[in-house]
């Protein structure tokens, strides 16, 4: 058995009307990867960041080495030899890759050395990066080991991982996981946080699993399975999504030639997008991150206008209206990034669901916001979508990043759009809130909307899609039925291959 790098004896959180964690002891062997498991609210955040310094617990204590660990900031807990990579990528667009990972380090080399200290460690660890590229250049996989290699730089002997491979093709991932193996071979230990249980169970050693703050169990997961560690998360049994057969009706959202210049100076531009989505059809839209899904929400939403006639709903060209005049008609949509985008993280729930709802769900009266009909939806939304959090009250920016998920879509989902438009519906969400939301979206199908699913996870795309296509580069892929479609000729898609289904299928 090997030593035990870290021990976490007690550890106790409090925040008012919440215990983040209750009293969670484990340890992390030297050289191992220890994943950390729970649900979206069950103190996983809250954990990892008392580890790394940013908070302070009340109570319990920390041995790093067999030496007391008790950090008061990320530095000194860098300094003690622990390194966290974030789930939100901290970088600056117009900076080089040298001149991020420099910000990043508490003592940097000068330009010269650090660019060669870049380029060895870089392609020792399989992730070769070139130090003068510019960061907004770089793919979503890219800045990931931008990050990565900022944090190898300082020999950390704890590597802590939050939802490391979210915006990863399956072919980064397999390169992430081969350098965290190495890693481990050089002694390295990792806490590993994901809600991707046949990652865990490929990558993993041992899993600690947290629920409501405590922690109720431990296992080994090569030896468990995913629907047993997803179980002990949540405490019960849940369902998976269940596709019934449905009447696929008329033409509600027509795009024709839709061609966009991105306003992000490192966006993508969209080609000449086409697309026919009909009243009870999902239409599921796969691709590598940065190839076009955020400026193509954004052209359906209203907040990039278009040419009129580029967009129609129900006959009527729409390219011209922007957000407000659409989801009057209709035509809603939740984007990918939650905080700053789908939710303002200083207001609260209740004030976040006048933002998209206010007329749809009659919010307003004369011309003033009905406050007590804005906590009764924010209620029904936490209600309904299950939203762990104190009250309607609770500013949207602490709440998880899974339990904020949860209420973006939920807002949305409840106004019964005839149309919905969504990028990433289940990112950073637990298996049992992520086998929910999917059942959710199936349900607005089966009542005739017609849903437009965006995301980067091919399997939720193929277990709820009627059809699929793939954006590269901004431009679509022809849009085939999805029943029947193999993982090749997805990827042929995926890579802007010009072959048709019938064709790939041969």
């Amino acid at each position: 058995m090997a030593d035990a790098l870290l021990k976490i004896n007690g550890l106790t959180k409090a925040y008012p009307g919440v215990v983040a964690n209750n009293n969670v002891s484990f340890e992390i062997k030297k050289g191992e990867v220890h994943a950390l498991l729970g649900e979206n609210g069950a103190g996983k955040s809250t954990l990892v960041k008392m580890i790394y310094g940013l908070v302070k617990p009340d109570s319990g204590q920390m041995t790093l080495n067999n030496s007391d660990y008790s950090p008061v900031s990320p530095n000194a807990a860098r300094s003690s030899g622990v390194a966290m990579v974030f789930q939100h990528f901290s970088l600056f667009d117009a900076l080089t890759v040298a001149e991020n990972i420099a910000l990043g380090m508490d003592d940097a080399p000068k330009p010269r050395e650090l660019s060669k200290s870049i380029e060895l460690v870089s392609h020792a660890y399989g992730l070769p990066l070139e130090p003068n590229r510019i960061v907004g250049t770089l793919s979503a996989g890219e800045r990931q080991r931008v990050e990565i290699i900022r944090c190898l730089l300082q020999n950390p002997e704890l590597l802590i991982m939050d939802e490391p491979t979210s915006v990863l093709t399956p072919q980064e991932v397999e390169i992430l996981f081969k350098t965290l193996r190495q890693l481990k071979e050089e002694g390295t230990s990792i806490l590993y946080i994901s809600h991707k249980l046949e990652e865990i169970r490929a990558l993993c050693d041992e899993a600690t699993v947290l629920r409501h703050g405590e922690k109720v169990a431990t296992c080994v997961p090569s030896k468990t399975t995913a629907r047993e560690m997803a179980e002990m998360m949540v405490g019960a049994s849940f369902a998976n999504p269940v596709k019934s057969s449905r009447n696929i009706g008329e033409t509600i959202l027509s795009v024709k030639a839709l061609s966009s210049s991105s306003q992000d100076q490192f966006g993508t531009s969209l080609k000449s997008i086409n697309i026919d989505l009909k009243a009870g059809e999902i239409l599921g839209i796969g691709g590598v991150a940065g190839n076009g899904q955020d400026e193509l929400l954004s052209a359906l939403s209203g907040e990039l206008k278009t040419n009129a006639n580029a967009i129609q709903f129900n006959g009527e060209p729409i390219g011209e209206l922007g957000p407000i005049k659409r989801r009057q008609l209709g035509l809603l949509s939740a984007p990918e990034e939650r905080l700053g985008h789908a939710a303002a993280p200083a207001m609260s729930l209740k004030e976040n669901t006048v933002i998209t709802a206010a007329r749809r769900m009659g919010l307003l009266k004369s011309g003033f916001v009905n406050w007590s009909s804005a906590n009764d939806y924010a209620e029904e939304v936490i209600e309904d979508f299950d939203v762990r959090t104190p009250g309607t009250h609770t500013p949207a920016g602490s709440l998880s990043g899974g339990n904020l998920q949860k209420f973006v879509v939920g807002r949305e989902v409840l106004q019964k759009p005839e149309v919905l438009v969504i990028n990433q519906p289940t990112w950073g969400v637990d298996a049992a809130a992520a086998a929910s939301i999917r059942q959710k979206l199936l349900d607005l199908a089966d009542n005739g909307a017609g849903v437009v699913v965006i995301s980067q996870d091919l399997d939720e795309l193929l277990e709820i899609s009627d059809h699929f296509c793939a954006l590269n580069e901004g431009s679509l892929s022809e849009i085939v039925p999805t029943a029947g479609l193999g993982m090749d000729q997805i990827g042929l898609m995926m890579g802007g291959s010009t072959a048709s289904f019938e064709e790939s299928a041969q």
